[in-house]
């Protein structure tokens, strides 16, 4: 029969689990007999629900982690999962890491949070001091594994769901305004490119507003030039293809004359590679962001004598076209890919 007893100057609860095992705890000083018969009835309604777990059993904060991100795996985008990876093993692994999953509440998720902002986190986490904004996603990971701990019932609640999330945005931020280019400074910029390649590539950004994956992930065969259309079908990312990140990003975009043109006339010369992409590598492999930006696109806007902008900052362009064109908003949301 469960009870509680008083033994050594604690609290003892004593009560038989969904199995039939005798299972003792003994509670931390500073609870009262009252503490102790709410936290009995607590395991007794565990047990009712065949939900209980003894102590020594739940799994440290790093094993959770591991399970979790492993479940989520075969639903996620790579590039999703590699964040989430990210944030486990740059920030939650170091601090909480060592923790029995009932351990992470509240007061150790605030005690988390607080430091990363002040930069007062361990050595081993990637920074000691965390920008609002990733902290806000480092949370929104933690949130993800600690309602995994309630599924599993480790737990009874997420405490992730009681904790504020920071406000404010990072110092970079507010340098990183968008900015984008007027009709003659597309013109130098275009002019400027150092052959070919850059140049319709460049061309194609300003003029389809594509994201740079969807322009690395495009295919010859994704050209429809009956029509003068671009199909999304795939983006490149982080060195793999996958498919766009929403409904509304796997889309049909219109192709200006002027583009067309020069798309024929790069086809002749495109080099020539196993995924047949629009814009490779001289060697004809899928190009990367940061090859590309470091010493194709910035080299590019020095000549133009334009400002540093994002590459990005090319699509936010397109969009300005179409505004400045008075194109229906509708038609400019299906062509943007937004939702």
């Amino acid at each position: 029969m469960a009870c509680v007893r008083y033994r050594r100057g604690r609290w003892v609860i004593d009560f038989y689990d969904q199995e039939g095992k005798r299972r003792r705890e003994t509670l931390p000083k500073g609870i009262d007999r009252k503490g102790a018969n709410e936290k009995l009835g607590e395991m007794e309604r565990k047990v009712r629900q065949a939900a209980y777990v003894p102590p020594k059993s739940l799994p440290p904060f790093s094993d959770l982690a591991a399970d979790w991100l492993s479940s989520k795996q075969p639903d996620l985008r790579h590039t999703t999962h590699e964040n989430y990876t990210g944030h486990v093993e740059n920030y939650l692994k170091p601090f909480f890491g060592k923790l029995k999953v009932n351990q992470v509440r509240y007061e150790a998720i605030e005690t988390f949070k607080r430091k990363a902002l002040n930069g007062e986190l361990p050595a081993e986490c990637l920074k000691e001091k965390v920008a609002p904004s990733t902290l806000r996603n480092v949370l929104r990971t933690l949130h993800g594994i600690m309602k995994y701990a309630v599924k599993r019932r480790y737990i009874d609640h997420n405490p992730v769901a009681e904790v504020e999330k920071p406000k404010g945005k990072d110092e970079r931020d507010e340098t990183k305004e968008m900015r984008t280019l007027t009709l003659p400074e597309i013109k130098v910029f275009l002019e400027k490119a150092k052959d070919q390649r850059d140049r319709v590539l460049f061309m194609a950004a300003v003029l389809t507003g594509l994201r740079e994956g969807e322009l690395f992930g495009l295919q010859w065969g994704d050209i429809d030039w009956l029509n003068c259309q671009i199909h999304v079908r795939r983006t490149y990312n982080h060195g793999r293809f996958s498919e766009p990140k929403s409904r509304t990003s796997r889309r049909r975009v219109d192709l200006a004359p002027e583009l067309v043109q020069e798309l024929k006339s790069w086809k002749l010369a495109c080099p020539k590679g196993e995924h047949d992409v629009v814009f490779p590598t001289l060697l004809g492999t899928p190009e990367g962001h940061s090859n590309m930006t470091k010493h194709r696109f910035k080299p590019t806007l020095r000549r133009a004598g334009i400002a540093e902008i994002r590459f990005h900052d090319l699509r936010h362009t397109y969009a300005s076209l179409l505004i400045e064109q008075n194109e229906h908003p509708k038609y400019i949301q299906n062509q943007m890919g937004h939702s």
